[in-house]
C-alpha cells in the first residue's frame, strides 16, 4: 500500500509539539515503514520592528499537522491517541480521506519556496490606503500603487498640498490603515 498525506487537527499552537510527539511514537512503536514525512507546513517572513529586519517563521495552516502515512487500524489509533491530536480532517470519523496528490504537492511546493526567499509579514495590494509612519511623509495617508516584494518596497500616491505625488518606500515605513 502507498503512503498517503492526511491532514490532523491539532490543538492551535501545539502543531510543532504534536509533530515531534508523533515522530517520537512512530519510532517508539517501530511503524517507520508506515510512516513518511511528519510535517507543519510553514514560510519564513520579515518583518521591520525597531528599525532592524527580524525574521519568524509563519504557519500556512494553523492547527494542523501533514503526515504522510499507509492507513490501517493501528497507525489511525497512534495517530488519533496523541496528545493535543483533535483527528483527523476529511472523510468519516472513522475511515479519514487523504488530500490529493496535487493537494499535497502544491503545499511541499509552497514550503520550499517559503525557505528560499522569506516574505513580509504584512502584505499590501494596489489600492489599499496605507499611513506613512516615518520619513519625510510621516503620518500623511496614501493609496497603495504598485507593490515590490523582491525589494520589500511599495509605491504609494500620497496627497501633497491637493496633488497625488507618487512615493516609492520600504514596508517597515507604511502600515494598514
Amino acid at each position: 500500500m502507498a503512503k498517503r498525506w492526511y491532514v490532523v487537527h491539532a490543538y492551535s499552537g501545539y502543531e510543532k509539539r504534536v509533530m515531534r510527539t508523533l515522530i517520537e511514537r512512530v519510532a517508539l512503536e517501530g511503524m517507520e515503514d508506515k510512516f513518511g514525512d511528519i510535517l507543519v507546513p510553514t514560510e519564513e517572513v520579515v518583518e521591520m520592528r525597531d528599525g532592524k529586519k527580524r525574521k519568524s517563521e509563519r504557519k500556512f495552516y494553523p492547527g494542523y499537522v501533514l503526515v504522510q502515512m499507509e492507513l490501517d487500524d493501528a497507525t489511525w489509533h497512534l495517530v488519533k491517541n496523541t496528545p493535543r491530536v483533535l483527528g483527523f480532517i476529511g472523510g468519516t470519523k472513522d475511515k479519514p480521506a487523504p488530500i490529493t496528490e496535487r493537494e499535497a504537492e502544491a503545499i511541499l511546493r509552497r514550503v520550499e519556496s517559503g525557505a528560499d526567499k522569506p516574505r513580509p509579514k504584512t502584505l499590501f495590494e494596489p489600492g489599499e490606503v496605507v499611513r506613512v509612519i516615518e520619513g519625510p511623509f510621516a503620518d500623511f495617508n496614501g493609496v497603495v500603487e504598485e507593490v515590490d516584494y523582491d525589494k520589500s518596497r511599495v509605491k504609494v500616491a500620497v496627497l501633497i498640498f491637493g496633488r497625488s505625488t507618487p512615493v516609492e518606500l520600504e514596508f517597515g515605513q507604511v502600515e494598514k490603515d
